[in-house]
């Protein structure tokens, strides 16, 4: 412990290094009086003292010259360790601080860190290795050793610890050097998470690609688009679109966080008049907006927006469409963000040309018509059911001749949609498809009854579009009163063989939805849909305990729709019709 006093006196003060009681004529005796004295144990007690006083002197005994002539040249380099980026620390064998250039304080907004913990200073770290005991290992080895720090979750530090030996005996202090490497840390991982992106954005099977329409290729392309810039490259605000090479018109196909306007606004090619977003797909060039306001180019994209990054992108050399991520703050985008995204807008193009969604895929005219009837048919006569069947609700056992007639509406209902589907089928064969791209033929679908309950109204009719091209029957619902008066009200003929519910109806959610259809039927051929990692009110964990059989998890593939379908119609009892 340092020996003197410390309290607020007017006398010089010396500052003594050693123990003089030893020696003859203590300089103590011959001071006291005239100077305030401090005597500390070593030199480095001694470094720290000056660090934090003024002192109107140092003495040294003996047994400490030769490590005060070292230390001294440590003194004389002060200034230039001050200017040093990297932190320089002196640290004793508990780790605290006895001497530092001050670069640490600035880190971690402090006045002094002298006398405190190293770890504690930073906020108790991670350490991510390789040596997971630095000061130890260089303590007890006396040899160097490194290691790398995280601080919260976005700094980054490299440490080096190196033994300060006095003469032979074990060494009871370090050299520390401290060195931010925030920026490169965070580069490289972004650099691996865009590669890694690059690999899974094209990692689709040919066999599913051609099963895929183009909505749905566009669909798929989202989900993983999202994921990656949201997920790892943290921008929230995306638009991307693609360039129509006979007109110059930039095509949506993507917009997150876009006002609707500005999303399906009018925007072609052409360096003037038409945003950034005509000025990069014309020139070929990327553009960094730092302050929205100011650009003379920037066309509102996001509500608010002050920063704006546009690159685009590029196939074989030519500009196929662009890529935009905004901000709500001026100057948020850097270099390096321009560096990832150009990277990764590379992989996009790629991708969208391994999807085919380039060039619009142009179906055969019989084909687009089965569509077209498709679309304009299936769901209102949806809806014409949905109303027949919460009519019926209420006249059942009072008047049998409404109710007859509210049967034979739903038997008409849905015989039309069964002659729509049985005309297309032969309408658009599967021969329409080029060869040897031919649909596979999926048996066990053919002629299920399915039901599909969500308030999507584009899930409901994504139902139709999928499951009736391979022979299913498809009926919808909004929530699930509909849901329960529609299997309610079908016979052993016309019962559905799988119902399909998102967890999340207007209504009810699914485990609700399974009890009151329980109550109808047992076994409830039901399958639940829902996001990954969305279920707050535990409904999947409390249905399986009921008997749910499956769960699919938002965005799906077709092939895993299909083959969940399969499974339930596999795992369900027949019925005698």
């Amino acid at each position: 412990m340092d020996q003197g006093s410390c309290g607020l006196s007017s006398k010089p003060k010396i500052l003594v290094v050693g123990d003089t009681r030893q020696s003859s004529g203590d300089p103590i005796e011959r001071l006291d009086g005239a100077c305030e004295v401090i005597v500390v144990p070593t030199i480095l007690r001694a470094l720290a003292r000056l660090k934090r006083e003024k002192l109107a002197g140092i003495y040294v005994t003996s047994e400490h010259l030769d490590e005060a002539f070292h230390v001294g040249k440590l003194l004389q380099h002060e200034r230039v360790l001050e200017g040093l980026p990297d932190g320089v620390l002196l640290l004793d064998v508990d780790n605290t601080i006895i001497w530092s250039n001050g670069r640490l304080a600035e880190w971690t907004h402090r006045d002094s860190v002298l006398g405190e913990n190293f770890y504690k200073v930073l906020g108790s770290p991670d350490i991510l290795g390789p040596d997971f005991c630095p000061f130890q290992t260089a303590l007890s080895t006396g040899s160097p050793s490194q290691t790398t720090l995280r601080v919260g979750d976005s700094r980054y530090y490299k440490i080096h610890a190196a033994p300060v030996f006095d003469g032979d005996c074990v060494p009871r202090n370090l050299l520390v050097t401290v060195r931010d490497v925030t920026q490169e840390t965070l580069q490289q991982q972004k650099l691996a998470a865009i590669h890694q992106a690059g690999i899974e954005l094209a990692d689709l099977k040919p066999d599913e690609l051609l099963q895929m329409s183009v909505a749905e290729r566009v669909e798929l392309l989202k989900a993983n688009i999202l994921h990656y810039t949201k997920d790892l490259l943290n921008f929230d605000v995306v638009e991307i679109r693609l360039l129509d090479p006979k007109t110059g018109r930039l095509e949506p196909l993507l917009a997150v966080g876009i006002e609707p306007e500005a999303a399906t606004r009018d925007l072609y090619a052409r360096p003037q008049g038409n945003g950034v977003t005509g000025f990069v797909a014309a020139t070929g060039k990327s553009y960094l907006c730092e302050d929205t306001t100011q650009d003379p180019l920037y066309l509102e994209g996001a509500k608010g927006a002050k920063g704006s990054l546009t690159v685009p992108l590029i196939l074989h050399d030519e500009v196929i469409g662009t890529f935009n991520v905004e901000s709500p703050e001026p100057g948020a985008f850097t270099e390096s963000d321009l560096q990832f995204l150009e990277i990764f807008s590379r992989d996009v193009a790629v991708a969208l040309n391994t999807l085919e969604l380039l060039v619009a895929e142009k179906a055969s005219s019989t084909a687009a018509s089965v569509e077209a009837i498709h679309s304009a048919v299936a769901l209102p006569v949806d809806e014409i059911l949905n109303d027949a069947v919460n009519v019926m609700e209420r006249y059942i056992g009072h008047e049998p001749e409404v109710t007859e007639r509210l049967q034979r509406i739903l038997r008409n209902a849905r015989d039309i949609k069964q002659v729509i589907q049985k005309v297309g089928q032969k309408m658009a064969p599967s021969q329409a498809l080029p060869q040897p791209f031919e649909q596979e033929d999926r048996p066990l679908l053919r002629g299920r009854k399915v039901l599909v309950v969500d308030a999507d109204e584009s899930v409901r009719s994504a139902a139709h579009d999928l499951l009736e091209r391979y022979g299913c029957i498809v009926e919808t619902a909004h929530n699930g009163a509909e849901a329960i008066f529609m299997v309610r009200n079908v016979d052993s003929a016309t019962h559905y063989d799988v119902i399909i519910a998102d967890i999340r109806l207007p209504d009810m959610n699914g485990y609700d939805l399974m009890l009151k259809l329980k109550e109808i039927e047992d076994p409830v051929p039901l399958v639940l849909m829902t996001g990954f990692g969305y279920d707050p009110a535990h409904a999947i964990v409390k249905a399986r305990q009921a008997g749910l059989q499956a769960v699919l998890y938002k965005p799906f593939r077709l092939d895993q729709l299909l083959s969940t379908v399969e499974q339930i119609v596999q795992a369900t009892p027949v019925r005698n019709a």
